[in-house]
């Protein structure tokens, strides 16, 4: 995982995955998806299972970017586990708290509202914990074991 340098975020290569901090905007999310896509599928995962981690991440971020405002400073954390895929995200939001819109995911009316029902599904038993720097959410989208294969250090 060699990403081309990005203004506005520091990337940190942990074993089998990376944490970034960056600054919320859609170039960088746009970034942090491409890292986290070359880095997976470089470690053997199956495409829909990549897809599964993408859009966790972007619904994490969005949902902190919503609650802390455009260009609020995130870090994202993504990493294969024996257990799965690993994804988390830091905002500087102190508040635990979770809104959820009882929205159903196969409303056809619906604009929004759907983003904590689609992380419900993909990656069960995710939480909420205050940090050092507010908040980090942290989630595993499960993956069949024989799927998860950490690289060889």
């Amino acid at each position: 995982m060699s990403p081309t340098p990005i203004p506005g975020y520091y990337l940190r290569h942990c074993p089998q995955g990376f944490a970034v901090h960056f600054c919320a905007s859609s170039s960088n999310l746009r970034a942090v998806r491409e890292l986290a896509r070359t880095g997976l599928l470089a470690q053997g995962l199956a495409a829909d299972v990549v897809d599964s981690v993408l859009l966790v991440l972007s619904e994490l971020v969005g949902n902190s970017v919503r609650a802390c405002g455009d260009h609020v400073p995130l870090v994202a954390e993504v990493y294969v586990t024996l257990y799965g895929i690993a994804v988390n995200v830091h905002d500087p939001d102190p508040g635990i708290s979770t809104r959820r819109r009882e929205t159903p995911l196969d409303s056809a009316d619906a604009e929004g509202g759907r983003g904590l029902g689609v992380v419900d599904l993909l990656a069960p038993g995710w939480h909420v914990q205050q940090s050092a720097i507010g908040k980090q959410v942290r989630c595993r989208v499960p993956v069949e074991s024989q799927c998860v294969r950490p690289r060889p250090r």
